[in-house]
């Protein structure tokens, strides 16, 4: 099974929230994950608010799933993926 880290939309017209998850590449977009791993905003004022779990981000990326561009650029953003390729 591929497991791919993306995001998740939420939030009402407009106005999205999204949840960053491991799902099965083969699944929806917003159907059905394996796990939440945190939290993006992209309408906060002054800058987009993120809340990522460290730890189970790098267990995913440890197992082997892939990040969208997306969530890799906000891994790298956050220094999750310089921490993951340390660990190498």
């Amino acid at each position: 099974m591929a497991v791919k880290l993306r995001l998740t939309r939420l939030g009402s017209k407009r106005n999205p929230f999204y949840r960053i998850v491991a799902a099965d590449a083969r699944a929806p977009r917003d159907g059905r994950n394996i796990e939440q791993i945190g939290t993006y905003n992209p309408n906060n004022v002054n800058a987009a608010e993120v809340k990522i779990d460290e730890e189970l981000a790098l267990k995913w990326l440890r197992n082997g799933a892939k990040p969208t561009d997306t969530v890799h650029n906000i891994l790298s953003r956050e220094g999750i993926l310089k921490k993951f390729d340390e660990q190498k």
